[in-house]
């Protein structure tokens, strides 16, 4: 017997509550399929998790930073098992929290969804057919295409074994070898990241990536760019990696490699075709509302969409775009200009707005204020061992169109731009604005 929904939605992750946040209120009656664990990669084994080892990386930084301090420390030592433990712990209530929140919410399946038509779904040899019917499946791991890539683990893997490796090597320069690879440098494990592109983080100002690049050496971390990877090799108790740099035929050998490639979109699996849903095998096709092209009953959202940032707010946003549009007709489309973000290195990487690469590529008249902080008060009262900035404002409006930031507490600093370059602060009143002082934040005024 066929079920009937106004929506199903297919993934339990932030996308899919976004959708469900409107369409409840909506007194919509709702379908939720997921196939894993409800709350998605972000709370389970992505941004959340990571960020437990992040703040443990930290610890170790500001320890090694004690002797600036004037503060005598004896020998350190990170115990990975009880790490990955507390990290556990932290995160272990999400499922079944997000799952009752599901289940408030509307229907719950456990299974893989597969498409048995433009409004209809199986799961679970069950049939659900609705009205509405969002994709909202997330992303996995992009497959590494050589030799030997069934020897790499993934990021998931990395939150989940109990053991530091003693050398690892990323295949990959991308956000996941950057921020892992911190991690483990700071404990004291052997990182070499190896990167297809010529820049690390290709999406980054290249002024910020220098100067993450600058910190990540200092920490002992090998990083080569403009690599080929032909060829991972099981040798006794290691892997030999086989790739290609400046013409060289090179080898390398670790315990353990990591595929930092990126991610896909997670659709791979759900017959497409059999519901009329257009795709070209790497994003589905949809329009500036975020709906199929070609079935207007499908609409799509989150990490799965891929056009736009694989990012967490991003994914809750666009399922409440979605689901404005189902209920209330399409009106709405996403606005992606203004997006801050962080690269949790140690210290972070922040940026939000046009890099200066867009300001030139955009013909705009602007200035480049580029500062390097470490000499500064402010700096060398917490022993940054880097702290960098980069402001863009335009010359003519004194718009502030975008914000750079290594360190210098710039997690936190860049949405204080990015809210003045949403609401048309200018450079001008921000330097006019009173801050707490000593603060990082008072150090903004110097940036503009």
């Amino acid at each position: 017997m066929m079920k009937k929904y106004d929506i199903i939605i297919i993934g339990g992750g932030n996308a899919g509550f976004g959708v469900s946040t409107v369409a409840h209120d909506a007194n919509k009656k709702i379908a939720f399929i997921e196939e894993r664990d409800f709350g998605g990669t972000c709370p389970n084994r992505g941004c959340t998790p990571k960020k437990v080892l992040v703040a443990a990386a930290n610890s170790l930084h500001e320890i090694e930073m004690a002797r600036v301090h004037e503060i005598e420390v004896g020998n350190v030592k990170l115990n990975w098992a009880k790490l990955i433990q507390r990290e556990k712990n932290m995160i272990g209530f999400i499922p079944n929290a997000m799952e009752g929140v599901a289940k408030r919410r509307g229907d719950v399946y456990f299974g893989s969804a597969k498409f048995v038509g433009p409004n209809s779904v199986e799961v679970d040899g069950e049939i659900l057919f609705a009205d509405d019917i969002v994709i909202a499946t997330g992303s996995k791991t992009r497959p590494l295409s050589i030799p030997g890539s069934e020897l790499t683990i993934t990021s998931d893997d990395v939150l989940s074994q109990e053991y530091q490796p003693e050398e690892v090597i990323f295949i990959g320069g991308g956000v996941i070898a950057m921020e892992f690879g911190h991690i483990y440098a700071r404990a004291g494990t052997k990182v070499t990241i190896l990167e297809a592109m010529p820049q690390l983080l290709p999406r980054i100002d290249h002024g910020a990536v220098a100067a993450i690049l600058q910190e990540s050496e200092r920490i002992g971390i090998t990083i080569k760019t403009g690599v080929s990877v032909t060829e991972i090799k099981k040798n006794e108790d290691k892997l030999s990696v086989v790739y290609k740099h400046e013409g060289e035929k090179l080898t390398l050998s670790a315990n353990q490699v990591v595929n930092g490639a990126g991610r896909i979109a997670n659709v791979d699996t759900l017959d497409l075709e059999a519901a009329n849903i257009a795709h070209d095998q790497i994003a589905i096709k949809t329009d500036s509302f975020l709906r199929s092209t070609t079935n207007p009953s499908i609409w799509v959202c989150g990490d799965c969409l891929v056009t736009s940032p694989q990012l967490s707010p991003i994914a809750t946003y666009e399922g409440k775009v979605v689901g404005n549009n189902i209920v209330y007709g399409p009106t709405q489309t996403p606005d992606y200009e203004i997006i801050p973000t962080s690269v949790y290195t140690i210290p972070a990487v922040s940026s939000v707005g046009l890099t200066e690469k867009d300001a030139v590529e955009d013909g705009l008249d602007v200035k480049i204020n580029t500062h390097d902080m470490t000499d500064w008060f402010s700096s060398k009262s917490y022993a940054e061992t880097v702290a960098w900035a980069k402001v863009i404002v335009e010359a003519k409006s004194d718009r502030i169109l975008g914000a750079h930031l290594v360190g210098h507490k710039g997690e936190e600093l860049i949405h204080l731009f990015s809210f003045a370059i949403r609401h048309g602060i200018t450079a001008t009143q921000m330097k006019e604005e009173m801050f707490a002082y000593p603060t990082f934040s008072s150090d903004i005024k110097n940036l503009l």
